[in-house]
């Protein structure tokens, strides 16, 4: 089975959005390059953060993200991003009314049902988890290999913590990862078991 990496931008004091769920200027590295990440011609990124991430993201074979990102971003019209084949949504309600069942979405009602169901859609690729409320809960659950932060030059004083509400301490090794992009630090930590 792959690894499975909490990942995401985040400020300077770690947080992943504001108290509105907004995130300003945290995904301006995303939008400010000049080398396209994707087909759809809107995340432009530097040479470096381009070479950093491609390549990640490549290898994901699956995301988990929880139900409020999930409705946030509408379920991406059904479509997951940035090429990713599988997403697996943490909700303890039904899947949207009307929803396509063929639409690469798997819903299940806790973390670790979606981290073995990620891995099951993954195979040996990376399932991949979002930083915030569920990331935070695949951490304390010990299933989580790999960190990386895209750290933006940016103080958003409060609103979504990085890690969720994680209770208890957890040690990181490293970095052993570190590439200074345009306007974001891409930091990458293995988790000590």
């Amino acid at each position: 089975m792959g690894k499975v990496v909490m990942n995401g931008s985040v400020s300077v004091d770690g947080f992943i959005a504001d108290e509105k769920d907004q995130p300003g200027p945290l995904f301006d590295w995303l939008t400010s390059g000049d080398v396209p990440l994707d087909e759809s011609g809107v995340l432009k990124v530097s040479q470096t953060s381009y070479d950093y991430t491609r390549p990640y993201w490549d290898q994901i074979g699956a995301t988990i993200v929880g139900r409020h990102v999930f409705d946030l971003t509408d379920g991406w019209d059904g479509q997951p991003p940035g090429g990713i084949d599988h997403m697996v949504v943490v909700t303890h309600r039904p899947q949207p009314e009307g929803w396509d069942p063929k639409a690469p979405f798997h819903f299940v009602d806790n973390v670790e049902a979606a981290v073995a169901k990620a891995q099951e859609l993954a195979g040996d690729r990376i399932v991949e988890v979002s930083a915030g409320d569920v990331g935070g809960q695949v951490l304390a659950a010990g299933r989580v290999d790999e960190v990386r932060m895209d750290v933006t030059p940016v103080v958003l004083g409060s609103g979504k913590r990085y890690f969720g509400q994680v209770q208890a301490q957890h040690l990181l090794t490293g970095p052993d990862v570190v590439i200074q992009g345009d306007r974001v630090l891409h930091l990458r930590y293995q988790v000590r078991g």
